[in-house]
């Protein structure tokens, strides 16, 4: 697979990641093209999801937003190797499709997870078709290069992120009580874990269970090695929902009332699943 060192610096290549929703009332490339707060909320939808699925917020950078009817296009400048097979991993296992929902969901306040449709492509080369073969979808997206800068737009878009992002900071200076933890410079009470937090994680962590584990397993003797492998062997058949279910069940068995939600939110952050933190703290009673 990619040379992640290798590359850094001088490998980039250019992918067009065109969306659309399938719930009729929510059209986004209306919302993006005729609402300013519309068009602020779907961009941070595409920003959050391609840090969920990049790895970070390195090695990538979104060119131009643009109308493809009935879909909106999303033209994104891949500048890292790593972060560009990481993406298309993400992608290819349904994840980018998964966080676009979610995302989505939460920051339009809908009632139930929307359905968004995704097409990506390089140049001409539709990357949907050959998604088996991930060496070959990278070297389409190398040889595809940017024809144009930054959009203005876009930049506005990303500033007005940005200042958002460090808006709390300034208000938010005191220490964090000693029964409460910070995420994303907010303050949330901690609490014990819930049924309602164990379906959420097992849910929307998908494939990304084992790491999640192994971060657990930092501070609780029962996910040491080799209990999660041992839990993937053992579940492999009732799928990733009951694989992920099973581990964090067995943190609070092991736990007890030290299994406390900020511990998962400060795994989930060290797995870069920030989207999923966001989405448990939501359902926070």
């Amino acid at each position: 697979m990619a040379d992640q060192n290798g590359h850094r610096g001088q490998w980039t290549g250019c992918a067009v990641i065109f969306l659309q929703s399938l719930c009729p009332a929510v059209d986004l490339l209306s919302l993006y093209k005729d609402q300013e707060q519309g068009k602020f909320i779907i961009f941070k939808v595409i920003k959050l999801t391609l840090i969920d699925s990049a790895g970070g917020l390195g090695g990538y950078e979104i060119l131009k937003v643009h109308e493809a009817d009935p879909f909106l296009g999303v033209e994104v400048k891949f500048e890292d190797a790593a972060a560009c097979q990481q993406f298309l991993e993400s992608y290819s296992s349904g994840a980018v499709r998964e966080s676009l929902c979610q995302h989505a969901s939460r920051l339009l306040a809908l009632t139930q997870e929307i359905t968004v449709e995704t097409q990506l492509k390089a140049s001409t080369h539709i990357l949907d078709l050959c998604l088996d073969k991930l060496e070959l979808c990278l070297q389409h997206i190398h040889l595809s290069k940017p024809e144009r800068l930054r959009d203005e737009e876009i930049e506005r878009l990303e500033q007005l992120l940005q200042s958002q992002a460090l808006g709390p900071i300034a208000q938010d200076e005191g220490p964090v009580p000693s029964n409460c933890f910070k995420f994303q410079n907010k303050v949330f009470e901690d609490r014990m874990l819930t049924a309602a937090d164990v379906q959420s994680f097992s849910n929307g962590v998908g494939r990304h269970w084992k790491l999640v584990g192994r971060a657990l397993g930092k501070s609780c003797r029962a996910l040491k090695s080799p209990a999660i492998d041992n839990l993937a062997y053992e579940y492999e058949r009732e799928g990733l929902y009951e694989q992920a279910y099973q581990l964090l069940s067995r943190f609070i068995q092991a736990e007890g009332r030290a299994a406390k939600l900020s511990q998962l939110v400060r795994a989930l952050e060290d797995c870069k699943l920030t989207s999923l933190a966001e989405n448990i703290l939501d359902i926070q009673p």
